[in-house]
């Protein structure tokens, strides 16, 4: 007899197996949608803070913008265009500090200039400007932060609480970056910048401004020397045939580009008493900046004791103008006229103003400002005998309508004849360039012309070219140019191209130097 087996229904059935994948699944779900979450806030506070994270404030002078930006070094940044930038090392983090000064607010450097009490607490002012600026900030950068996270989070998501999850792990997220920032922060570091572009020489420039004080210092108490020699040249100079062979020439002294040397003023002055100068011709850029506070340096102007005509140069303001108007014996012109010993002067500003670059907005070019002045002559019942304006480039136009055209700007003495036979001279720099001129190995010379008129046709017959050497030089000279042969009874030769050649008893007739000792260089000035 058998005993049955067990049939399938005694047996128990296997046990399922477990769903392995979808249990998986599950458990990655949390960690991923927070990883998610993560991201998606911290995108969304970048995004924030690139677009909005930044702020327009004045500090000291300069109208300036600040703003953090994405970094991973953290640090400050100080950006100077077009001259570079210099960074700080001075914290860690994930933000950057960035100022830019985008512009010089020309009223608050005037107001710093004028009033000793600011100019004593300007660091103290600008400290306080920043410190304001980057308060704000912060708070700024937070809002735009969070904002960004939050909005950020509900376009990806697109959950109702992912937003607030958002702002809670944006919120930590700039505490940290804070914490870190004050955790980390070294002061000292303030003291050690990196440069970049131009300013990469800015120690050097440092160095090379405070050999200039000092050189300069030096440099002037040499001129004093040398501009006293004036008068042992003088005396040389009026051994030499009168332009006019009568005595009786009109005068005028023609300077350009002082820029505010003291060493100019002085040469001026002693050019004036020494020659017996009927009248001074500047044509511009007295002073640098055209700041009020250099305005108030215009005393010996007054003091000269003879007329004074001005124009404005590129780096005159319109209140340079009214300064120089306010000494009792100047003239400024613009498009205007005047006269001078019987002589009569015409003169237009350079149209631009180059310390304030949104200025030009709207201006005349250079030529157009030549043509404004052609126009103003021809209103004239009589035509001028002189016309005078900064940049050489303003002459063209006055070609053929004027004899003789003065200039300036280049610091560059050229005397030329234009097409249509009028002379333009363009004269040097009466100050040397300023403290600029200083910059290079040699110093700029300083520079003026004496020029001799006739009376009566307002004709240019001769002209003197007085000029100081810099510093470590004791040469002062002086060069008598005749325009056209004094009477001698003899007609010049010419060479073979018809061109006037000197004879022994001649003068020249295209302003070349006479044979004449009128180069007298002065002896060492100890």
């Amino acid at each position: 007899m058998t005993t049955p087996g067990p049939t399938s229904d005694d047996v128990d059935p296997a046990p399922d197996p477990a769903p392995a994948p979808a249990a998986r699944r599950s458990r990655l779900r949390t960690p991923v949608r927070w990883l998610q979450r993560i991201v998606v806030a911290l995108i969304g506070a970048t995004l924030g803070v690139l677009l909005f994270a930044r702020v327009e404030a004045p500090i000291g002078p300069f109208d300036a913008t600040v703003a953090f930006t994405p970094s991973t070094g953290g640090g400050a940044e100080l950006e100077i265009p077009p001259l570079g930038a210099l960074a700080v090392d001075a914290y860690d983090g994930p933000l950057r500090l960035d100022v830019q000064l985008r512009r010089v607010d020309q009223l608050r450097a005037q107001a710093l200039a004028t009033d000793p009490s600011q100019l004593d607490g300007v660091v103290d002012s600008v400290s306080a400007d920043l410190q304001s600026a980057v308060v704000q900030l912060v708070w700024t950068t937070a809002a735009a932060g969070i904002g960004g996270a939050a909005l950020f989070s509900l376009i990806a998501l697109r959950r109702k609480r992912e937003p607030l999850i958002a702002v809670g792990m944006s919120t930590v997220l700039l505490v940290g970056t804070a914490g870190l920032g004050a955790a980390t922060w070294r002061p000292e570091a303030l003291s050690q910048p990196t440069y970049t572009g131009l300013l990469v020489n800015a120690n050097s420039l440092i160095g090379s401004a405070q050999d200039i004080v000092a050189r300069y210092d030096a440099y002037r108490a040499s001129l004093e020397d040398l501009v006293a020699n004036v008068s042992t040249l003088y005396s040389a100079v009026s051994t030499l045939p009168d332009p006019s062979g009568t005595g009786d020439s009109v005068t005028l002294l023609h300077v350009a580009d002082i820029h505010l040397a003291p060493s100019g003023a002085d040469l001026v002055e002693q050019v004036v008493t020494q020659f017996g100068v009927d009248g001074v011709l500047d044509t511009g850029d007295i002073v640098d900046w055209g700041s009020s506070a250099e305005s108030q340096t215009f005393g010996w102007i007054g003091d000269l004791g003879v007329p004074y005509v001005f124009i404005r140069g590129n780096h005159d303001s319109a209140a340079t103008a009214l300064a120089v108007q306010a000494q009792p014996n100047a003239v400024v012109l613009d498009d205007s006229s005047t006269t001078v010993a019987g002589i009569e002067v015409v003169g237009a500003p350079d149209p631009r103003f180059t310390p304030d670059k949104d200025a030009d907005e709207g201006t005349q070019t250079l030529e157009e400002s030549g043509e404004e002045l052609v126009d103003y002559i021809d209103t004239l019942d009589d035509r001028p005998a002189v016309a005078m304006v900064h940049d050489p480039k303003q002459a063209p136009p006055l070609d053929g309508v004027v004899d003789l055209v003065l200039a300036g700007h280049t610091h560059q003495r050229d005397v030329s004849v234009l097409e249509d036979g009028t002379r333009l001279m363009v004269e040097g720099s009466t100050g040397g360039a300023g403290l600029r001129g200083l910059q290079g190995e040699e110093p700029t010379p300083l520079s003026c012309s004496v020029l001799y008129l006739d009376p009566a046709t307002g004709e240019l017959t001769a002209w003197d070219e007085i000029t100081l050497g810099g510093l470590g030089q004791s040469e002062v000279t002086i060069e008598r140019f005749y325009v056209d042969p004094l009477p001698t009874g003899d007609e010049p030769s010419t060479d073979p191209d018809g061109i006037p050649t000197q004879g022994p008893d001649q003068q020249p007739t295209d302003g070349t130097p006479t044979d004449a000792p009128s180069v007298a260089p002065a002896g060492p000035t100890g």
